[in-house]
């Protein structure tokens, strides 16, 4: 498929209704317009002042089974389903209402939020995109767990997984990202628990609002939820999912190859925190205003149309 190489953002605003996975809170969500440059902006909309939060990696404080954005006393929990929505359909700009503490979550996947986004409708901007290219491997660890981000055309992201249980051992998938790759092989696929650890969670003040019908629940030997799987390999497909939500905290889509092996959002986080940690590691560029107007690219080739940005 092709790529255009302006930014993006809504035509319009659109809103939904859930509970938070870990709060249990009711939440409003509403996804609004933005201008162009402005990014993805959380906003409290039930606080003094409606504080807002940029989504970008500095801002995040926890990494306990969802990433959460903070600053001072402001939260908002779970941003990585909608983060991955909008930089799966190219959403360059926009405002992230909240009434409450947590996103939504749903059914579990994105693919409610790609619902709302394709609702809304999406308009192009008339300022040319910028990308984050990674120059040079940066891998984190912690014991057997890795992540790798590496130089790479286009966006690719291989991710394995293994638990060591019957249902979620040893899966693996390797996926080259447009928006269409997307929808159809991670937007769907829904987080998971195990039974076993249910109670254990909402002693921990997690979970609080989880279901049958906002994940997969496991017990020793079997699948909880009557309708079963998506995808015979959704579990790997949601750490994908949940993978680009975190990467997706950088601030500009990424040019580049993303292994991912038995990570989580702690460790997604600190890759994110290394690249940024070094200006060498990557190069911000900006499509060139020619390539804009005469040309709808391939992501292998944005390279070609690319030049160093002064942002």
């Amino acid at each position: 498929m092709t790529q255009s190489l302006n930014q993006r953002t809504l035509k319009g605003p659109v809103s939904c209704v859930g509970v938070g996975l870990h709060t249990g809170a009711k939440v409003t969500m509403r996804l609004m317009p933005a201008r162009a440059e402005s990014g993805v902006v959380f906003v409290r909309t039930d606080l003094a002042g409606k504080p807002e939060l940029k989504a970008r990696a500095h801002h995040v404080v926890d990494t306990e089974l969802a990433t959460t954005l903070g600053l001072g006393a402001v939260r908002v929990h779970t941003v990585e389903h909608v983060l991955a929505a909008l930089l799966g359909l190219g959403i360059d700009n926009a405002r992230v209402e909240l009434d409450g503490p947590e996103v939504p979550i749903m059914d579990g996947s994105a693919a409610p939020f790609i619902g709302m986004i394709k609702d809304a409708g999406v308009r192009e901007q008339d300022t040319p995109k910028s990308f984050m290219v990674i120059k040079r491997a940066v891998t984190v660890s912690d014991g057997d767990k890795q992540a790798t981000l590496a130089p790479g055309r286009g966006f690719r992201v291989d991710c394995t997984i293994d638990f060591k249980h019957p249902l979620i051992s040893d899966q693996a998938v390797s996926i080259g990202f447009t928006d269409r790759a997307f929808v159809r092989e991670v937007s769907s696929a829904r987080t998971f628990g195990f039974l076993r650890d249910v109670e254990r969670l909402k002693a921990m003040g997690l979970a609080q609002g989880g279901s049958l019908d906002n994940a997969i629940v496991v017990d020793d030997f079997s699948i909880l939820n009557p309708e079963g799987l998506r995808f015979p390999d959704e579990f790997v497909r949601h750490k994908v999912l949940d993978a680009l939500g975190d990467v997706a905290l950088l601030g500009l889509p990424v040019i580049g190859h993303l292994t991912a092996y038995k990570s989580g959002h702690k460790l997604n986080h600190a890759l994110v925190t290394k690249v940024l940690s070094e200006a060498s590691n990557y190069a911000v560029v900006r499509a060139r205003a020619r390539d804009v107007a005469h040309y709808d690219l391939r992501l292998d080739e944005l390279e070609e149309a690319l030049t160093p940005s002064a942002a």
